[in-house]
């Protein structure tokens, strides 16, 4: 297995730089995994995918405005600072720019705010940790943290927020969800299908590609999840009776495939603690029956969970029709349904 493996190109102007209104008239294409089939439709047409007594499983972390922007103190220049994770009061984990001149004790000034950030550890691949001067204005003060390969600007920040996002903690949206309204949410309950709600903090790895040459050398970044004792009940109840699971997003399929791991066999226990399973072709999946996603880049460890889930030959097929027919990529893009 190598990581070029799961290489594709995608024509220019394939990115979607803004999101599609209303949220569920994105595109759907519809995977079948027992005989190959794809099916085009739109994302409220999930519901025909749904029966009664089907379980959906949500991530519902909310993105902090984690982009922050200053000056360094004693030079003026100009520096940005992306939270990752909270380690405690006003100390964080960062992403910074320029990395080479911010070394520990460089103080930076964040804008509009009076805060004072202060390099106290120098990490790999550009992070930092990070110590503020205070915390009151600091996400006040940030931006949202769009992809990089978004260029666009964002008129509404909501809209890179989940419907349900609840529990504020992401550097990045999990973004199978933006698809959803609250409409739609009452539709699929109304059928029968209950929607269970974990988190997961989304980290580094949504914004760095696989550099090695094999993948199962890569690192995957650790990202804080919880699973309630009411929804591993729940799990646990579906999978004995033979339900549907249905994880929206690889950031749900990744806590609760850690979690079964953690587990007895096909049973999941309440957790709150760290995730970093890496999911690579030939894992076997416990719990997980069906998959909501996005369509991912190149090289990227999600592209690689979707093509253990499904087969690397069947997602190539996917994303070979997914081009042909023009679909919008990437966070703010159309939707897969793997069944």
């Amino acid at each position: 297995m190598k990581t070029s493996d799961f290489d594709y190109t995608l024509p220019e102007g394939f990115i979607a730089q803004t999101p599609i209104e209303p949220r569920d008239h994105s595109r759907l294409l519809v995977l079948n995994r027992k005989d190959g089939s794809i099916a085009h439709r739109h994302f409220y047409d999930i519901v025909d995918y749904l029966k009664s007594g089907d379980v959906m499983v949500f991530n519902d972390s909310r993105v902090i405005p984690a982009r922050l922007k200053g000056k360094r103190v004693v030079s003026g220049g100009a520096v940005e600072i992306l939270l990752l994770r909270r380690l405690e009061p006003n100390v964080w984990n960062a992403l910074v720019k320029p990395a080479k001149k911010l070394v520990v004790g460089e103080e930076v000034s964040i804008n509009s705010t009076g805060i004072t950030a202060t390099i106290i550890e120098v990490g790999e691949e550009g992070q930092r940790t990070v110590r503020f001067s205070g915390e009151a204005d600091l996400l006040s003060a940030g931006e949202m943290p769009l992809p990089p390969y978004i260029h666009a600007r964002l008129d509404n920040p909501d809209r890179y927020q989940t419907v349900y996002a609840r529990i504020l903690g992401s550097a990045a949206a999990p973004t199978a969800g933006l698809h959803f309204t609250p409409d739609l949410l009452g539709k699929i309950e109304r059928q029968g299908v209950r929607c269970l709600f974990t988190t997961l903090h989304v980290g580094l790895d949504t914004f760095r590609p696989v550099a090695v040459d094999d993948p199962r050398q890569h690192t995957i970044y650790r990202e804080y999840g919880i699973v309630s004792p009411e929804v591993a009940k729940e799990l646990n109840k579906a999978k004995k009776e033979g339900r549907r699971i249905i994880c929206v997003g690889t950031t749900s399929v990744r806590l609760i495939e850690q979690v079964a791991l953690k587990s007895p066999p096909a049973e999941v226990q309440p957790f709150s603690d760290w995730v970093s399973l890496f999911i690579l072709p030939g894992h076997q999946f416990r719990m997980v029956d069906v998959m909501v996603t996005n369509f991912h880049l190149p090289k990227s460890t999600l592209l690689m969970l979707v093509s253990a889930f499904a087969g690397k030959d069947l997602i190539d097929k996917a994303y070979r029709e997914a081009i042909a027919q023009k679909y919008r990529f990437y966070s703010f893009g159309d939707a897969m349904l793997i069944l």
